[in-house]
């Protein structure tokens, strides 16, 4: 367990505060989610209630990639928009490093808050360590960077989950720089370590996980982790079709990895009963709102084809799979019931990565209703953890985010939690 802010006395004191302000913004720089900066407000409001002298830190998009185009990563926005929330100033300092941010740090007062400027403009910020130790000047680079942000603080703080899983400056060489002073997480940070951490490591049973997204090969980890771990764990997502292929079901045009095969089949082997796969699908010959579906299954079933949106008489489905001019974009309604049926069952729940194509209706009824049980599940007293990304984004649709025990902020850093992999960025934090 790691210190938290809450073990240090802040007033008066210089406190960086690492946050995860990565916020998508339209064509006219306007945020169109803010769900990042409102997870690091307890944290900020705790700090300024204590008397810090709060300098936050962030990085915004891949700024590397446009290096032309510099003001459209630029933190302007944020600094706006986190004074809304806050009701109180929050100076925006137009870099993150030099003489001019730390003459306005000097100038800070008890409980003022500051946000410095990308800190992806400097490329040191995103030098990996292991290339940093095959090249002395880039050693040279990251540290002396880190050196600089690390002066502007008499506290750190992590308060960015979603960028743990990086061995950035601002994340890992600062923390390491600054011994001897308080290196803490903040609210969120902790609540990330304490959900996830509870639910890998000690979760009431029944487990079940539910897994989702497009490829075998990005959950291969993730899959063998929890399977020794869960009591149950379900698949969807167009991953769902590699495995298919795996047991030599037709698959029609669905997205497979056919160089993912053989791992796949070794999967479903060393699993046994614990990984369950979808019994159906919902096919279609394109991804379009309202084309015309069809319910394609493994096995025997029953289910519905519908076109235009709307559902005509229940009709026998054969049991060969998707059938060649189709690709299977959800699962099915037989799916669906059998995975409520487990969640109604589960006292912990963990699920990453949607069942469907859920951006387009009506590919999106099997993510929705694996939201839906397990809000049903929160309310009876489960464990229900959304591990980020697309899944945090679809109980965010369906408005019920609330009805979670816990939403993840870090896509990549939630994965790799479920991995098992540890964190440099928070393996140097001072232990509680």
């Amino acid at each position: 367990m790691k210190k938290t802010i809450d073990a240090v006395n802040v007033r008066g004191l210089r406190v960086l505060v690492r946050v995860d302000f990565n916020v998508p913004l339209d064509a006219t720089r306007h945020i169109t989610d803010d769900t990042r900066i409102r997870a690091a407000l307890p944290s900020i409001r705790k700090l300024i209630a204590g008397g810090g002298r709060v300098i936050l830190v962030s990085h915004l998009g891949r700024p590397d990639e446009e290096p032309h185009n510099k003001g459209k990563y630029s933190m302007a926005p944020v600094a706006v928009r986190l004074s809304e929330l806050l009701e109180r100033p929050v100076r925006f300092l137009h870099d993150c490093v030099g003489p001019d941010v730390r003459h306005a740090v000097r100038e800070m007062r008890d409980a003022d808050v500051v946000l410095l400027e990308n800190v992806r403009f400097h490329e040191a910020e995103v030098i990996k360590d292991k290339n940093a130790a095959k090249d002395p000047s880039l050693r040279q680079a990251k540290d002396d960077f880190a050196r600089q942000l690390a002066d502007l603080a008499d506290v750190y703080v992590n308060d960015a989950f979603g960028a743990c899983h990086r061995d950035n400056a601002s994340m890992y060489t600062v923390p390491k720089l600054l011994t001897g002073k308080p290196r803490v997480v903040g609210d969120l940070v902790r609540k990330e370590l304490q959900f996830l951490g509870a639910a890998v490591h000690s979760p009431k049973r029944p487990f079940v996980c539910i897994l989702g997204g497009a490829k075998v090969s990005d959950k291969i980890k993730v899959i063998e982790n929890l399977l020794g771990k869960c009591d149950t764990l379900l698949v969807g997502g167009a991953m769902m079709f590699t495995f298919w292929a795996a047991q030599g079901h037709a698959v029609g045009r669905s997205k497979v990895e056919a160089d993912a095969i053989d791992l796949a089949r070794g999967l479903l082997e060393k699993a046994g009963t614990r990984l369950v796969l979808p019994a159906d699908c919902i096919a279609a010959g394109k991804i379009e709102a309202a084309i015309a579906t069809r319910v394609c299954g493994i096995a025997a079933t029953r289910g519905t084809d519908s076109g235009t949106g709307s559902s005509s008489a229940a009709t026998a489905t054969a049991g060969g799979g998707v059938p060649g001019e189709l690709m299977g974009l959800d699962i099915g309604p037989t799916t669906i019931i059998e995975y409520e049926k487990a969640l109604g069952q589960a006292q912990t729940i963990v699920w990453n990565g949607p069942m469907g194509v859920f951006e387009t209706p009506p590919f999106d009824r099997g993510t929705l209703a694996v939201a839906r049980a397990m809000a049903r599940a929160t309310k009876r007293g489960a464990v229900t953890v959304i591990g980020g990304g697309d899944s945090a984004a679809a109980v965010a649709a369906a408005g019920i985010s609330d009805q979670m025990t816990h939403v993840s902020t870090g896509g990549g850093a939630s994965l790799e939690f479920l991995e098992g992999k540890s964190f440099a960025a928070i393996d140097v934090l001072d232990d509680a």
